[in-house]
């Protein structure tokens, strides 16, 4: 399996580059700029599956696609605690719980 082609890329405009700017986030390290956005794609695809490559042959193990990881749902999130207080108000004015209130926010975000 080509572990490369199921890499995260993505390619944006750089205004300090006057460049497309293709990135990999599985190696944020990684990136590669272009005079157009469909070269900056095949530009950052290509410098990553030669990183795959020769962490291969030097016995290293590739990142795991974030797309093919096992997520378990739950992460932690600090925040300041004037505002853990209104989340909590909000929430059971709301009549749920501070979790439920957390996750619709984040979900309801593009």
């Amino acid at each position: 399996m080509n572990r490369a082609e199921h890499y995260a890329y993505r390619v944006r405009w750089s205004v300090e580059d006057e460049s497309y700017v293709g990135t990999v986030a599985e190696f944020p390290s990684l990136s590669w700029v272009a005079r157009t956005s469909s070269e900056a794609f095949e530009g950052i695809r290509g410098l990553a599956e030669d990183t795959v490559e020769d962490m291969v042959v030097s016995g290293e193990e590739p990142p795991i696609p974030i797309g093919e990881r096992s997520y378990s749902g739950k992460f932690q999130v600090r925040v300041p605690p004037e505002l853990h207080r209104r989340l909590a108000i909000e929430a059971a004015e709301q009549n749920v719980s501070l979790n439920r209130l957390a996750a619709v926010r984040l979900a309801a975000r593009p």
